[in-house]
């Protein structure tokens, strides 16, 4: 995928993730001109081996530190949902919430957790976040019976998104070269405190390079995102 796109979306269901899966694409999209709204799904209230801090108190940190994230990156908007973190539903307020995202960017692309991983453990909000975007790409943001009261009430109208990008794939087939992004990658990844359990600034940027590397007989680039695409009849 060497084009950029005009206007992306990413749905991440907690802090940290999208930063970790897609940041470099994100920064080299942006770089190119991409307008990109994160949409972040959870409060991120859960993810600690701390017991001496409560989920309110992680939720302040942990949404901060998406914030100051997508600052790094250079995103242009970030939206939070504040659903708690391990509570996301395959229900019609969450996908309701997404179609309202995507007729409001009119996005290109939209980037998500893959749904689908068969063979690596996945957290149920990462699963839940991919397969509800999924949907609300196709078909609910395209028909704009679905949601009604998105287009009747609020005038969003509906929209064709041409791609999705799923990124923790067990079977990419695309793969983007963010050889000139890493720095950029590390720093957004190393914003999430909380997360890198006491790694140092060093000990973050091998461990983003070690993740970058492409698979043996791979792209040819130096560091690599890989995703898998959905293609879309717009």
């Amino acid at each position: 995928m060497e084009e950029t796109p005009r206007k992306v979306l990413v749905v991440t269901p907690h802090p940290d993730d999208a930063d970790f899966w897609c940041a470099g694409t994100i920064a080299k999209w942006i770089g190119g001109g991409a307008t990109v709204r994160y949409v972040l799904c959870t409060d991120g209230g859960k993810g600690t081996t701390d017991p001496n801090v409560s989920s309110e108190e992680l939720s302040k940190i942990r949404e901060q530190e998406q914030a100051d994230a997508v600052e790094i990156l250079g995103v242009q908007e970030l939206v939070l949902l504040h659903h708690p973190d391990g509570f996301l539903e395959d229900d019609d307020e969450f996908r309701r919430e997404l179609v309202r995202q995507i007729r409001q960017v009119q996005p290109d692309v939209v980037l998500c957790p893959e749904p689908y991983r068969k063979n690596l453990a996945w957290h149920r909000d990462h699963r839940i976040t991919g397969q509800v975007t999924l949907d609300a790409v196709f078909p609910c943001a395209r028909d704009h019976l679905h949601f009604v009261e998105l287009w009747r009430d609020e005038g969003l109208e509906p929209h064709k998104t041409a791609a999705i990008l799923f990124w923790g794939t067990e079977q990419p087939d695309t793969t983007i070269d963010i050889t000139e992004c890493l720095a950029v990658k590390t720093k957004a990844v190393a914003a999430h405190k909380s997360q890198m359990g006491g790694r140092n600034p060093k000990e973050v940027e091998d461990f983003i390079r070690e993740r970058a590397q492409p698979s043996e007989g791979g792209s040819g680039f130096e560091y690599v995102e890989a995703f898998r695409k959905i293609n879309f009849r717009v």
